[in-house]
């Protein structure tokens, strides 16, 4: 089994712009990444199955809700702590910090901001833990990037509501104990509820035969006449703003967490490229290689400061979703990047499990396109700037 020998690279110094305390917590889940998912990873990515012994150790690693406020069992820490465990999350496998991304900022916190408190209190304690998983239902099978136009749908029926339709590509899905579901009302209204595993009619089939995150588990959500009690509705929010407002956070993880793949594919290039021998000597030595790795660690500086300033941005609450689309978009495409040139410098073991570049190539390939494809945040940026609608 090959060590992790991992070092995190730091060409501008930006360890001096953190905390102590963002320090250790970076430490920490370094630490766990070396200890229980660098030695198993690419063993269940081979085999295409979910590490579920993960979702209770991220629990007790405080890796889920870590901004939710401490009395509900989460974290109480900042946006810069959060940014870096996903960092380092991610740098051991995509799959592993997606489901630390959906738990937090898909699941608990849409019922953190827009749950009541007693929902709050049932809920938040056992996904913080890690006790329960949860997942998050906004994609449909014909609504990817248009998700107003979602079928999913509810019609009163006294002390409840009867729930229709259907998800895909929904992450944690099939071992989630609860959904946070988006589906529209007999007004055409889109709302969150809280659906339950257990609620006859509620199926969550596993989505097989995927090329890319082989150790996450994804699935469909399948909502036939499930009948889901009126206190499982998010009251404190209606139309599509709710769920975008939780794919922003989710994608400020995602910002954060696929610069951890790239500083993976980058550090592992470079120590092999010192001791890879060609023509009697180091690869590293030949000016190709060289351009390579010098490309790879300007564009991973570049998006650690911009993931900093984000990052400053949100603790002071003046971050905009624009501003997070252009760091996710960024982040993904550079990470995309680095991760094909590393393969290209590891030759043909680049594509061997010896290495994990080629699992974190085809991770990646997932990442660019989920909670918004890399053409629609171009799109919300160039609206930004243009104050010009190009979506319709």
């Amino acid at each position: 089994m090959a060590q992790d020998l991992f070092q995190s690279p730091d060409y501008f110094n930006v360890d001096e712009l953190l905390t102590d305390e963002q320090k250790l917590i970076r430490e920490s889940v370094r630490n766990y990444v070396k200890k229980e998912i660098s030695p198993i990873i690419e063993s269940y990515a081979q085999k295409a199955e979910f590490p579920q012994q993960i979702v209770k150790q991220l629990g007790d690693l405080g890796c889920f809700g870590p901004t939710i406020p401490e009395e509900y069992g989460g974290g109480g820490l900042d946006y810069i702590s959060y940014g870096l465990m996903m960092q380092e999350l991610e740098r051991g496998d995509s799959g592993v910090r997606s489901t630390a991304s959906v738990q937090g900022s898909l699941v608990m916190f849409p019922i953190f901001e827009y749950g009541t408190e007693e929902q709050r209190k049932k809920y938040l304690p056992k996904l913080a833990s890690g006790e329960w998983l949860g997942c998050f239902g906004l994609t449909e099978p014909n609504y990817g990037s248009d998700p107003a136009g979602m079928l999913s749908n509810f019609k009163d029926d006294g002390d409840h509501v009867i729930l229709n339709g259907s998800k895909m590509w929904i992450s944690n899905a099939p071992f989630a104990q609860i959904a946070v579901v988006w589906a529209k009302d007999e007004n055409g209204e889109i709302h969150g509820l809280i659906v339950e595993r257990g609620m006859e009619g509620f199926t969550t089939p596993t989505t097989h035969s995927k090329w890319s995150l082989r150790a996450s588990a994804t699935g469909e959500l399948v909502f036939d006449n499930v009948k889901v009690p009126k206190e499982n509705i998010l009251p404190n929010i209606k139309g599509l703003k709710g769920p975008l407002n939780c794919l922003t956070k989710a994608r400020y993880g995602i910002a954060w967490g696929v610069v951890g793949a790239a500083m993976d594919c980058y550090d592992t290039a470079l120590r092999y490229s010192k001791e890879r021998i060609q023509f009697d000597k180091p690869i590293g030595s030949f000016q190709l290689q060289q351009k390579k790795l010098a490309e790879m660690i300007t564009e991973i500086t570049k998006a650690q400061l911009l993931n900093w300033r984000l990052g400053v941005l949100m603790n002071e609450k003046k971050a905009t979703p624009q501003q997070v689309s252009m760091a996710k978009r960024n982040s993904c495409v550079i990470a995309t990047q680095i991760a094909h040139d590393a393969r290209q410098m590891l030759g043909g073991m680049g594509i061997t499990g010896e290495y994990p570049i080629m699992r974190h190539m085809m991770n990646l390939e997932s990442v660019i396109t989920y909670e918004g494809t890399h053409d629609i945040h171009l799109l919300i940026t160039g609206m930004d700037i243009t104050a010009m609608n190009a979506f319709k």
